[in-house]
Order: structure tokens, then sequence, then C-alpha cells
């Protein structure tokens, strides 16, 4: 990896478990948005593996210069980038969005990041970009029924350090998610319990 790439280490751990869901999820899909893209690297693993997506990625404009420099970089195996990923998109959840219509929306890792506000102006969005029949797919860590998820307690240990770094960020609990997702047009139809603790959640739009 070259110096200049920003990494987060956890996407190297994830990707796979995720990957394998992904196949399914979007094997009938031909757009995905991915909200809080971060440092690019989910970008670059799954769009080449997914070729018969267009997979955009969006960020806060601070984000956007190490996705440019993933997008950018040489795969793995020394290939050329994948041409299913257009330029980053500039997107703040509480402010305005692109005009966009896509099938999907994916985000990993950043409902706890964010805060409460900004999840709540998320799911308010997602009629705005989800086509009819549409799916938003998150993963991270949740809780269920306000209880933590997994083994251990690693998972509150986090929430703990989350709250302490942020007060307004912090894991959320599932059934709020089924809440906003229901007043977004969308119900929950999938739950897979993935390693280190987390989950992958699929919401359908109603139709």
């Amino acid at each position: 990896m070259s110096a200049e790439l920003p990494d987060a280490p956890a996407c190297a751990r994830n990707r796979e478990p995720i990957l394998r869901e992904l196949r399914r999820l979007l094997a009938h899909r031909r757009s995905v948005l991915e909200i809080g893209s971060g440092t690019g690297q989910h970008a670059v693993y799954f769009a080449p593996r997914l070729p018969h997506l267009t997979w955009q990625t969006s960020d806060l404009a601070e984000n956007l210069p190490g996705i440019r420099a993933w997008l950018a970089a040489p795969s793995e195996n020394d290939m050329r980038p994948a041409n299913n990923m257009p330029p980053p998109l500039e997107l703040d959840v509480s402010g305005e969005w692109p005009d966009l219509a896509v099938d999907a929306v994916f985000t990993a890792n950043s409902l706890h990041i964010m805060s409460a506000d900004s999840v709540r102006a998320l799911f308010r969005a997602l009629p705005r970009v989800l086509q009819p029949g549409g799916a938003l797919i998150v993963y991270g860590p949740m809780k269920i029924a306000g209880d933590y998820v997994g083994i251990g307690s690693s998972n509150a240990d986090f929430d703990r350090w989350l709250k302490q770094r942020d007060p307004h960020s912090g894991i959320r609990d599932l059934e709020w998610l089924d809440r906003l997702a229901e007043e977004a047009g969308l119900q929950r139809v999938e739950n897979h319990y993935l390693p280190a603790n987390n989950q992958l959640v699929v919401w359908q739009h109603i139709e």
C-alpha cells in the first residue's frame, strides 16, 4: 500500500464477510450509492468484484481526496482501477443531496459515528435517491432490545468510548432504525450476524 493512501485497517478485516452478502443482495441491482465511503477501501475492493454495478462513493468534502487516491491506485493485482466507479461525490447527509437515482444504498461503520440527528436525516432523504424496490444495506454494530449483540463486552466498551468522544454518537438500536426506515417507506427484510459482533441489515422499499 502506498504511503500516500489513507488506511482503515478494519476494511481489510471485514471486507470478505460483507462481500459474500453483497454478491447475493446486489446480484440484480445496477447502481449503488455508498454513503460515508471513508478512505474508499471498501469501494475499490467491492466494485471490481461486482462489475455489473455502478458503485458511487460519497463522503464529506475532507475525505474526498483520500477516496480519489484509492480510486486512482492500481488494484492489489496491479490491474487498472475498476471502470464502474465514478468520481466520489460530496455528501453531508444533513445537507443537500446530489441528484441521484439508485436502486441500492450501502453504508458501513457509519451510523454509530454520526449523530442521531444525522441518522434521522439519512433515512429521511432515502426516498429522494432510492428507486422503487430499492434497498438500504447497513453494516456495523447495533443493539437489539437495548442489548449489545455478540460475545463479550467489546460492543459495550466501544459504545462507551464513542459517547465519551462524542455524546451524540453511539451504537444504535435496531428497533429505532426500523422506525426510521418505516417512515421512509422501507421495511426490514434481512439481518445477518457477521464477525466481530457486527450485523448487516437490509431494508427494502415497500412498493
